[in-house]
């Protein structure tokens, strides 16, 4: 094993899993949702499901990694609190709940059940547990009745499926009927369902989201993805995200070996490829990944998950086309994670963000309803099945 493979090890097994399991919430269910800056916990904080899929979707995939029975019964223990946050009623998740149990937000937002969807299949593959895939297919159907149209996925509804507005999933100072950001974790969850459940229907709507991000989403003129859209797909802001489109240059490959099929990957890699291109020499740096521009102003915080991802994406493209600048991108991004934007206080993680000279922000905590192991865990646990070859090939 490198270097690199043993530092991504020690990150993963050291770091990371020790932080998550130790917010484990054995008095109120599902693991702890609020830690701040200064590393206080708020178990009585309100349980996010996003957090709560990804936790369960990060201990799933480690078990399938590592084969520990403790990490299997972490994700038991996540799984059960997202039977809770199941409406059985209406159908879908909530959005969170409270401490106690009671609902604390009961918008149903698509992004929400793609990732319960992303959970639920991976604790399937962990745990073999036939109800776990029952709820992720039931999912599925949700998603396909009540938040699609002809046109594609909307996004944001109450608790009984009724359209509302979709500040959660908008920014910037837009709101958007449609966003480049929840398709893309559609796509993600029904991916992970199809590796479990490899159905008919399901394969046929992945064709037709990879259509829509084609068409729609993805801007070949600039070689980026817009953001942010109206009902028409009319782009409502000149946004580059940098960190989504090094996110979508590697995920949207999972898609294309979960089809096997030639002739899309050949229609559809060139455009992934071609974003962690412009990626490269528009965000990457030799201290990190900017996050993002809007109309052409960079953003220059360096954002925990970009930094994750661009890793991700920089290590796919050195796989697709052995370009050795991507190897060196890879572990420039290693170290600039390792050395500066690890939390290396006792009992911490990742920091939030850095700012550009490398301090920490301090006014984001280690630890809410986004911030999550999905991708840093993620990061280490596909290097780690990857590996990684530090010669030219």
């Amino acid at each position: 094993m490198t270097r690199f493979m043993e530092e991504i090890h020690q990150e993963f097994t050291g770091r990371i899993l020790p932080f998550w399991r130790g917010l484990r919430d054995d008095a109120h269910g599902g693991f702890v949702g609020q830690v701040d800056f200064d590393l206080t916990r708020h178990p009585e904080a309100d349980k996010g499901c996003i957090l709560n899929s990804r936790i369960l979707w990060f201990f799933s995939e480690a078990y399938l990694l590592l084969r520990n029975e403790a990490l299997l019964r972490e994700a038991n223990h996540a799984y059960d609190m997202l039977q809770r946050m199941t409406d059985a009623r209406n159908g879908g998740v909530y959005w969170a709940l409270h401490a106690d149990g009671t609902v604390a937000d009961g918008t149903k937002h698509t992004y929400n059940q793609a990732f319960a969807i992303y959970a639920l299949s991976a604790y399937f593959r962990a745990s073999g547990d036939a109800d776990a895939l029952s709820r992720a297919k039931a999912l599925f159907r949700v998603i396909e009745t009540k938040c699609r149209d002809a046109g594609g996925y909307l996004e944001a509804f109450t608790a009984d499926w009724q359209p509302e507005s979709n500040e959660k999933l908008s920014e910037n100072g837009v709101m958007a009927t449609r966003t480049m950001n929840t398709l893309l974790h559609v796509l993600e969850g029904y991916t992970g369902l199809y590796q479990a459940w490899p159905d008919a229907e399901l394969k046929a709507r992945l064709y037709e989201i990879l259509d829509i991000w084609e068409t729609k989403i993805y801007n070949r003129e600039m070689r980026r993805q817009e953001v942010f859209f109206d009902h028409a797909y009319n782009t409502l802001i000149d946004l580059h995200s940098f960190g989504h489109d090094i996110e979508t240059s590697w995920l949207a490959e999972k898609t294309l070996e979960a089809l096997d099929d030639p002739a899309l990957t050949v229609r559809i890699r060139p455009l992934l490829l071609a974003m962690a291109d412009h990626i490269y020499h528009a965000a990457f740096t030799d201290h990190g990944f900017a996050n993002e521009s809007e109309k052409g102003v960079v953003n220059q915080k360096r954002i925990w998950w970009v930094q994750a991802e661009s890793l991700m994406g920089f290590l796919n493209a050195w796989e697709k086309t052995g370009e050795t600048r991507y190897r060196d991108a890879v572990l420039s991004q290693w170290a600039y994670i390792r050395d500066v934007l690890t939390d290396k206080r006792p009992g911490s993680e990742w920091f939030w963000y850095v700012n550009e000279d490398g301090t920490p922000g301090s006014d984001q905590p280690i630890v809410e309803p986004w911030k999550c192991p999905y991708h840093n865990g993620r990061m280490c646990m596909e290097v780690l099945r990857r590996g990684f070859e530090e010669e030219s090939k």
